[in-house]
């Protein structure tokens, strides 16, 4: 990072520090947005420069050549979600096949991400999760959904690429977990190529976690567990107020940290049936994660244990851990503007709503500031 994007970074970490900042701030731009205001220009300037690796797989490719130089390898991220129609769903899941193919050969890009409601109508998943039937009409676009996921997967496995199944809300998520294991079931018989992401924030997912587990000794194929904290906390609660229902969200973070590395050692223990994604910012579970490593005799760069951390966000923790010698990614939206325009969205409000890491952050970033001017 050159002085200039850290001064930049520091700005807008110093910004995202107040909650009430923010959310106005989120509120301003998805009605702008809305609206076809002329702000993209703002966007590209603060949050996308600082979090998107570029509108493109070209540029995305560029920024993932220079981290890579360090170690650190990418997790390409099509930022495209919430579309509506066909052609829209179409044209996404090509995106997404056309990273994996372009990602196929280069070591510095292992994984590509996908969103399942990037190529599959939320409502139709909102009505499967709900358990409502479904009409012949949205029989077959499930089926169609189906089918894109089966191409992305199956062209991931041609490829030599990984895929990350991204999760969802909690009103769409049993279906994109079925689709997870299904795909799961056909590709991982022998190695790991598809990964669900379990969000640990939710008070049930570690007994989830153990579940599939069972389901994939017992239909002999290896689970791919990414597991993260989460990304749709003040949306899930806000929610469950809003209907009357108990928050699937933990109650405080102490139980979010305690079912995260209990997750995370059960998942590494068992490591000859799960290949294990560490996706987290936190500095003692990726520390655990290392001693289980060591523990279960596993080298720094065995390809049962990734890490992961965002563009943009813990270089502390990431470039660390590469230089010697575990496997690390760092996740890289990209695509226009207004298409990872929602992912931005999340990432604010998240700096806003975790306890002290946009402090974290801007600590760091000050501290590197104060070295190289001394």
């Amino acid at each position: 990072r050159s002085n200039r994007e850290l001064l930049q970074a520091k700005w807008m970490f110093s910004t995202l520090k107040s909650p009430q900042l923010t959310r106005f701030g989120v509120k301003l731009t998805n009605w702008a947005l809305k609206l076809h205001l002329p702000i993209k220009w703002i966007l590209k300037e603060t949050l996308y420069k600082q979090f998107v690796g570029g509108e493109n797989l070209e540029s995305a490719s560029a920024t993932a050549a220079n981290i890579y130089k360090y170690g650190v390898g990418v997790i390409l991220d099509y930022g495209v979600e919430g579309k509506t129609d066909e052609a829209e769903f179409e044209e996404a899941a090509q995106s997404f096949i056309e990273a994996i193919k372009f990602a196929s050969g280069k070591k510095h890009i292992p994984f590509v991400s996908i969103k399942v409601t990037g190529f599959a109508r939320f409502a139709l998943l909102e009505k499967l999760d709900a358990g409502q039937a479904l009409n012949e009409e949205e029989q077959q676009e499930l089926q169609r959904s189906i089918t894109r996921l089966k191409n992305i997967c199956s062209t991931a496995s041609e490829c030599g690429v990984m895929v990350l199944i991204d999760a969802e809300e909690t009103w769409v998520q049993d279906p994109v977990d079925q689709m997870a294991l299904d795909m799961m079931r056909i590709f991982n018989p022998q190695k790991c190529v598809v990964y669900n992401t379990y969000q640990m924030y939710r008070h049930d997912r570690l007994a989830f976690v153990k579940n599939n587990f069972e389901i994939a000794k017992k239909d002999n194929f290896i689970l791919g567990a990414k597991l993260v904290r989460g990304a749709y906390m003040e949306k899930e609660r806000a929610r469950a107020k809003e209907l009357n229902y108990v928050s699937p969200i933990q109650p405080d973070k102490e139980s979010c940290d305690k079912d995260y590395n209990d997750a995370l050692t059960f998942c590494i223990n068992n490591h000859q049936h799960i290949t294990t994604f560490i996706g987290t910012h936190n500095e003692n579970s990726c520390l655990l994660g290392t001693q289980l490593m060591q523990k279960n005799n596993l080298p720094n760069n065995s390809t049962k244990v990734y890490f992961s951390q965002l563009f943009g966000m813990s270089d502390n923790i990431s470039f660390n851990l590469a230089h010697v010698g575990y496997n690390v990614s760092k996740y890289l939206p990209y695509g226009p503007v207004e298409d990872v325009a929602p992912y931005l969205m999340r990432r604010a409000m998240e700096n806003t709503s975790v306890k002290g890491q946009t402090g974290r952050e801007l600590g760091l970033i000050e501290k590197e500031l104060k070295r190289r001017k001394l």
